[in-house]
């Protein structure tokens, strides 16, 4: 299925894409990537080859990426602040048959749209790869994930009968194009009929927000908790129709102040490998809860024994890419192990308790940092936690804690000792506790880079 030209076909001079400097509608969106499609065919590249993009988000990014896919290449979007090693890495592992940086795709884009016709063969199987994204990387180093049509289209099907998206509303793509959450807007947008609002990166969001006719919103929790602190930032989220809010755990007084906010909230789980979101709540949230939602459509999940979240559907990726060679992650079973802790109550909700990787053991007991990062939010004044384990010479680790605090409330060591101790218990509680102004975040993304900081701690970093 060519789900550019369908789109056309359905919704025509409607808005699909709206910049700083112009609104491309649908047919002008077929048009647009049926000459880049037939410029990458010129090119050499033919269905299969890879393509590798290292470039922020701009129209230029979101208009190979979709030329890509209606000629049956895979686009590799690649984040583009990652260091230049392991840029080079990500290649050697992909052999692409095309690179293209942010000028080098500008300038491809530009030409190709100066064409007088298009002659490209449009691939329609629906079961053929069109994406590699790479995980996030919160723990170990980033996965290649290879997608298929059909997994992308099931996800935004998916997400369409839980929250629907159309005509004369507007997703302002506030998430990178090599995040899966990101890419995922593309179908979002084709599948519904509603338009992306592509913002230059210098903006902010803030900015973004003044600026383009945004209904519908997906945002990291360090995003909102900044949008939150800035001027205006309430009034502005309060418009939208929806805000999406997943990537990570949410902190019970962020959770409060949304709510308090009266805004359009709605939480979300989801991962890379199943083309992003598993779950997500049917209405706005209006009360505190530690569920990320109800399973969405085309979406199965189970937890095993040992607790972990298992998932399987439509929507789950065909494999990873090893050096060229596509290694599947399923078991036996068909079933993917997220390495997401969890639970599923009787009413369907899913509640995430942690990363299986981050747990670690203490005097004989299993330790999950979140639970720990959850119970330190809860005070008064603490706006953000980190807890990872150190070596310990009688307990094997004990959990240690960076803490982002309030600047008119903070607590002392003794006061967050001695609540953590009533509320989860001595051997939980952190030895140490260290104090943040800003944290490290993984490059090119809002999440904390835990691994920095257990680095720290064993001396690495």
């Amino acid at each position: 299925m060519d789900i550019v030209a369908n789109a056309a076909k359905v919704f025509g001079n409607r808005p699909a894409l709206i910049t700083d400097e112009r609104i491309v509608s649908f047919t002008d969106l077929d048009k647009k990537t049926a000459l880049i499609a037939s410029a990458f065919t010129e090119e050499g590249i033919t269905a299969g080859d890879i393509v590798v993009l290292v470039a922020p988000n701009s129209e230029s990014m979101l208009l190979a990426l979709l030329a890509l896919m209606r000629m049956g290449a895979i686009a590799a979007p690649v984040n583009y602040r990652f260091p230049e090693n392991q840029t080079a890495g990500i290649l050697q592992r992909l052999n692409p048959s095309m690179t293209l940086g942010k000028t080098a795709l500008e300038r491809f884009i530009g030409e190709a749209q100066k064409r007088n016709k298009s002659g490209f063969k449009p691939a329609s199987a629906m079961k053929r790869p069109v994406s590699i994204i790479h995980t996030s990387a919160s723990s170990g180093q980033p996965k290649a994930a290879m997608h298929t049509l059909s997994n992308h289209w099931h996800s935004a099907m998916g997400s369409a009968e839980n929250l629907p998206f159309g005509p004369e509303e507007c997703w302002l793509l506030s998430l990178p194009l090599y995040h899966v959450g990101g890419y995922s807007m593309l179908f979002k947008c084709l599948l519904g009929g509603g338009a992306l609002a592509v913002a230059s990166p210098e903006s902010s969001l803030s900015e973004s927000l003044e600026r383009f006719p945004v209904t519908h919103l997906s945002l990291v929790p360090t995003q909102l908790y900044r949008m939150l602190r800035s001027p205006g930032g309430a009034a502005c989220l309060k418009q939208l129709k929806a805000l999406l809010l997943g990537g990570s755990a949410v902190n019970e007084n962020l959770l409060c102040e949304a709510i308090g906010e009266k805004l359009p909230l709605r939480l979300t789980y989801g991962s890379t490998e199943m083309s992003t979101q598993v779950s997500t709540s049917s209405a706005p949230v209006t009360s505190p809860t530690a569920d990320s939602g109800t399973l969405l459509p085309y979406r199965e999940a189970m937890i095993a024994p040992d607790g972990e979240i298992l998932v399987k559907g439509p929507c789950l990726f065909i494999g990873y890419l090893d050096d060229v060679r596509l290694r599947s992650a399923r078991d036996t079973r068909g079933w993917f192990h997220t390495g997401d802790m969890g639970s599923i109550s009787e009413q369907g909700l899913l509640t995430v308790l942690g990363r299986k990787d981050n747990m670690f053991i203490s005097g004989g007991e299993n330790i999950h940092p979140e639970e720990i990062e959850k119970a330190l939010c809860s005070i008064d004044g603490i706006e953000e936690a980190v807890v990872v384990p150190a070596p310990d010479a009688e307990y094997g680790m004990r959990p240690v804690a960076w803490i982002r605090v309030e600047g008119n409330k903070e607590p002392t060591d003794d006061f967050i000792t001695e609540n953590l101790r009533k509320s989860i218990g001595k051997l939980k509680t952190p030895v140490r506790f260290t104090r943040v102004t800003e944290w490290v975040t993984i490059p090119g993304s809002a999440k904390i880079d835990r691994n920095w900081y257990m680095k720290k701690v064993t001396g690495d970093q």
